[in-house]
């Protein structure tokens, strides 16, 4: 059976409802990086970069969540668009989009938003401006399109779900001012029953939820590294 690797974190409930939508049995394996779990030698042994998700499908070792979005897609040949070439393309296009610019500078603007000890005003701003300029592109696109991708609901829409969902969290209250069509997605998304197991999966488990100094050496290295 597939093993998960997650935490309640974005990145892990995005393969959670491709899991969920696609009816994929699996066990889960909750990791918890307040706790310093994601450093433990087993973990390690499946994602050597310490960070979830991660699956391991009967012995097939998969990590980032994008990366195991196209690897269950194309296994299970579920949640792609129609095989043209024009479409592959998008797909990709999307997919990398989203690793290398929608996850990580949300991810940043979170950690300086509401992470770090002290306020760094330089990181916040310029973390929240291109967190705002990604979804621009995201709006824009979704203008003229249903879907990320041709016609039907596929992988990339669960990718952009992942974080835009938080987008309150991450960007205030008034978020969705200026994205309507990002919202009209993520509402459309939310609103399947697979994304409320997905969401609901975390709370299965016990996860530490104190942001202490433990917690924060176990998720900012860095910081481990400075006090030793």
């Amino acid at each position: 059976m597939l093993k998960f690797y997650f935490n309640g974190s974005p990145n892990p409930t995005k393969v959670a409802l491709f899991l969920e939508e696609a009816g994929i049995a699996f066990q889960p394996v909750p990791i918890d990086t307040r706790k310093g779990e994601q450093f433990d030698p087993t973990f390690l042994a499946v994602n050597p970069n310490a960070k979830v998700p991660a699956i391991d499908d009967d012995g097939v070792v998969v990590f980032d969540s994008n990366a195991i979005l196209l690897y269950l897609a194309e296994k299970t040949g579920k949640f792609l668009p129609a095989n043209t070439p024009t479409n592959r393309g998008q797909l990709l296009s999307w997919l990398m989009f989203v690793a290398t610019g929608v996850g990580p500078f949300s991810g940043q603007a979170v950690h300086f938003q509401h992470m770090t000890a002290e306020p760094v005003p330089y990181a916040r701003t310029r973390y929240l401006f291109e967190v705002r300029r990604h979804y621009a592109v995201l709006e824009k696109h979704l203008a003229t399109h249903r879907y990320m991708v041709g016609e039907t609901y596929t992988i990339v829409d669960m990718d952009v779900w992942g974080w835009a969902r938080m987008a309150t969290f991450i960007l205030g209250d008034d978020a969705w001012a200026s994205f309507p069509n990002l919202k009209r997605l993520v509402n459309e998304v939310s609103a399947r029953p697979a994304s409320a197991r997905a969401v609901a999966l975390k709370d299965k488990f016990t996860f530490k939820t104190d942001l202490d100094d433990e917690a924060r050496r176990n998720m900012f290295r860095h910081l481990a590294t400075s006090a030793a």
